[in-house]
């Protein structure tokens, strides 16, 4: 497989082949790094069982305090065929995954669309930064029941300070839109597991409280229907350990305005974080398990 990428807002017109020039420096075959149940995951994707989560290897974004930054900045991981790749879907699925996760699939968008041809018995989470196109979303209509993006900034100096993207809020929240066009507000099982959907997750990051308070505006104002979890489990990794104010984590004062702006917006559908929750045991070993 051959092809020129313009997948994510990059638009590198990069050649991806056995290799590839683009942003994410990565081929046109899938590159993975973990495949195994999560148990991590907010309750209505991660229930009882565990959510079948396929790591993929590089990214579209170049956030500098990236939990997964091993994977995400440094490529690690295995190469695989679309073949293995279906494999893998079935073998979580036997498992007893209520989902298969597609964590950072934006960049393999080619091969991701031919894998899921014919559909799966469960559903299928787009679980993604929200650096997206909306004509690569639109791709995958009826092939991804859930949406589960991240809506990091509204700032662009934010997004271009810290994950080298000032045109983030621009792509990522019409890239939202689209999500809630196809899918509709959130439907759950009679478990509580979700069916379809957008659950949109937002990291509130130290020393910017003010922009979480304008993203939730945003959702508030224009993503109805949309769940929303606030997280709270930020740790510096990446270049953030060495980076005066993102070296921490974030203060009870911060998340407290946040929360609470939260609440005054009447944003009652999703999840919250406690303070408490930042902990490495969030950050799975990316060991080429399940590849």
């Amino acid at each position: 497989m051959e092809y020129i990428c313009n997948d994510c807002p990059r638009r590198c017109n990069a050649v991806r082949g056995e290799t590839g020039n683009g942003w994410c420096r990565m081929g046109a075959e899938p590159v993975l790094a973990r495949a195994a149940l999560h148990f991590d995951e907010e309750p209505v994707i991660s229930g009882t069982s565990g959510s079948g989560a396929v790591f993929f290897s590089g990214c579209a974004l170049g956030c500098r305090f990236c939990q997964n930054y091993d994977i995400s900045h440094n490529g690690t991981g295995k190469r695989i065929t679309v073949q293995r790749l279906r494999e893998i879907y079935a073998e979580l699925i036997r498992q007893g995954a209520h989902n298969i996760n597609l964590v950072s699939p934006t960049h393999f968008s080619h091969a991701v669309l031919e894998s899921l041809e014919g559909g799966l018995p469960v559903p299928v989470v787009w679980n993604t930064g929200g650096y997206e196109c909306v004509e690569t979303i639109r791709r995958f209509v009826g092939k991804v029941d859930i949406y589960m993006p991240d809506l990091k900034y509204v700032s662009s100096d934010l997004s271009r300070r810290w994950s080298m993207a000032p045109d983030y809020f621009e792509h990522a929240s019409r890239a939202i839109k689209e999500m809630l066009r196809q899918t509709g507000p959130v439907k759950l099982d009679e478990e509580g597991l979700m069916l379809s959907g957008v659950l949109i997750r937002h990291l509130i990051l130290p020393g910017c409280a003010e922009d979480s308070m304008r993203v939730l505006d945003y959702i508030a104002e224009d993503l109805p229907g949309a769940w929303v979890s606030l997280m709270a489990q930020y740790l510096p990794f990446g270049e953030a350990v060495d980076i005066p104010g993102m070296d921490r984590q974030i203060t009870q004062e911060e998340y407290d305005r946040v929360f609470e702006h939260m609440m005054e917006l009447g944003l009652n559908d999703g999840f919250v974080q406690e303070l408490s929750s930042s902990d490495e045991k969030y950050i799975p070993s990316f060991d080429m398990t399940g590849v």
